[in-house]
């Protein structure tokens, strides 16, 4: 007999069961420490690093001018013309990131992602305020009293605390940050910066310390286009199932031929920050952070058996190692045609971009025929066509240009001159880090060959009167065809 009570579909989400990892020690760890704080105190000490550009141009390091459209980076400058750099380098970071997840899987999740190095700094504050696994899911299940108000709002302060900081370094890379610092303390910053850092001040808030593997699991695209980049030569975590199954309790020196290296100790569970069991196979979870490593080799050596039960291994291992073979050797997974094309490609647009950097000219300008009218008789019947000159200056002192016109080939060099609207002779300066528009006459004799011609090509040399730099370009002279 069927009943006819409705039946309530399952959840399409399920709630959230907090995760409070155990404190592990091991090399994994440790590189995990190791890169925290280098990349923590690269993010907040960077925008304090001092760079002399000149008297004229800001002395930041690493400063990204968008009211001036520069980008600064130590002995670098980027022009807005010059985003291709920019954009070379966004194409470098994706083409890093295919590259590292097709030969190490999602490496960069579990070592280098920013969600994943202040969600550990979060998860060391919480850690220090309440203790350790144990402490705080006890800490969870109490009721509200003094103790648990005062761990909490400590706990909470100290998160709002990294928040506040992280959002503060993050404006002194757009403006000066020792000027802007002082801006911030006395009240007198733009309602622009403390936007920002309230705004990012409560995301990193929110996100490390209460959203953290949600973030990873629900918001991050990654986890689901990673699968793409990976294939069975890809190198992540696994369980070594062939070798810890049937799992059973074990003390040192104990031997049982029936029973597996596991003893179920959950500790590879207990440390995972994705709360996570790495024994039940692959998951999308999975940040191959290698912390379930370093707790199940501390087992391992603990019941007197071999590490490596759990480590980082591709997946044609597995059937090698099934069958008794030697274990293949981590390069050979590595160095495959996938990963070599993706760091060719990588190689090739660096070089590209270093060259570019390197080869770009001292000199920026360009000029602009201006060919309403197409050409102008003097009362002489000289012959004149006017030109934009857009010159930009990138030192940090105001230089002098000169403009010399060289006519083609056959052509006397005094047919042609240059006039400067509002300059005296064929020189003209342009303020330290600034462009110019410079209204530009070329003249062309009575009866000289450009003048009686209905095109003349002709050269314009534009030379930084302080040193040797020289630039040219080439461009047209209309004239009045006889």
């Amino acid at each position: 007999m069927s009943s006819t009570e409705p039946v309530e579909p399952p959840p399409l989400y399920a709630a959230r069961e907090p995760i409070f990892p155990r404190r592990v020690k091991g090399q994994f760890r440790s590189l995990k420490w190791i890169l925290m704080s280098l990349m923590l105190g690269f993010y907040y000490i960077t925008p304090w690093i001092r760079w002399d550009r000149g008297p004229e141009l800001p002395h930041q390091a690493v400063l990204m001018d968008l009211a001036n459209r520069r980008f600064f980076f130590f002995m670098i400058e980027i022009w807005p013309h010059e985003f291709y750099f920019v954009a070379g380098l966004l194409i470098m970071a994706g083409l890093g990131l295919f590259l590292f997840t097709s030969a190490l899987g999602r490496v960069w999740c579990g070592y280098a992602c920013p969600q994943t190095v202040w969600t550990d700094l979060f998860i060391l504050v919480e850690r220090w305020v309440e203790g350790d696994r144990n402490a705080r899911i006890r800490l969870l299940r109490q009721n509200w009293n003094a103790e648990k108000i005062r761990k909490r709002v400590t706990k909470w302060g100290l998160w709002l605390l990294i928040g506040v900081a992280t959002g503060g370094a993050w404006v002194f890379y757009f403006t000066d940050a020792p000027t802007l610092l002082s801006d911030l303390v006395h009240g007198t910053a733009s309602p622009v910066a403390y936007i920002t850092i309230t705004v990012a001040a409560l995301t990193t808030f929110a996100f490390g310390g209460f959203a953290r593997e949600q973030i990873c699991i629900y918001a991050c695209p990654w986890p689901r286009i990673q699968a793409a980049m990976m294939d069975e030569d890809t190198i992540t975590i696994a369980y070594r199932e062939w070798r810890g199954e049937p799992r059973g309790k074990m003390k040192k020196g104990e031997h049982d031929p029936t029973q597996g290296d596991c003893i179920d100790c959950m500790a590879c569970f207990n440390v995972c920050p994705m709360g996570i069991d790495i024994r039940d196979g692959q998951q999308l979870e999975c940040i191959t952070c290698g912390l379930c490593i370093d707790a199940c080799n501390e087992m391992m050596d603990k019941i007197g058996k071999p590490r490596g039960l759990i480590g980082y291994m591709a997946l044609k291992d597995e059937t090698n190692e099934k069958a008794g073979n030697p274990v293949v050797n981590v390069w050979k997974h590595i160095l495959r045609p996938r990963t070599i094309l993706y760091f060719t490609l990588w190689g090739a647009i660096g070089v590209g971009l270093v060259a570019a950097l390197f080869l770009r000219s001292p000199i920026d300008f360009n000029i602009t025929p201006n060919r309403d009218p197409l050409y102008v008789v003097e009362p002489n019947g000289a012959i004149r066509n006017i030109y934009t000159l857009r010159l930009r200056n990138k030192a940090g002192e105001a230089t002098t240009f000169a403009v010399t016109v060289v006519p083609p080939e056959g052509v006397a060099q005094n047919a042609m001159s240059v006039v400067l609207e509002g300059q005296q002779g064929n020189t003209v300066t342009v303020p330290a880090d600034e462009t110019m528009n410079q209204r530009l006459y070329i003249m062309a004799k009575p009866g000289s060959v450009p003048a009686t011609s209905d095109r003349t090509e002709m050269r314009i040399w534009i030379s930084d009167t302080a040193s040797t730099d020289r630039v040219s370009t080439d461009t047209v002279f209309n004239g009045r065809a006889q």
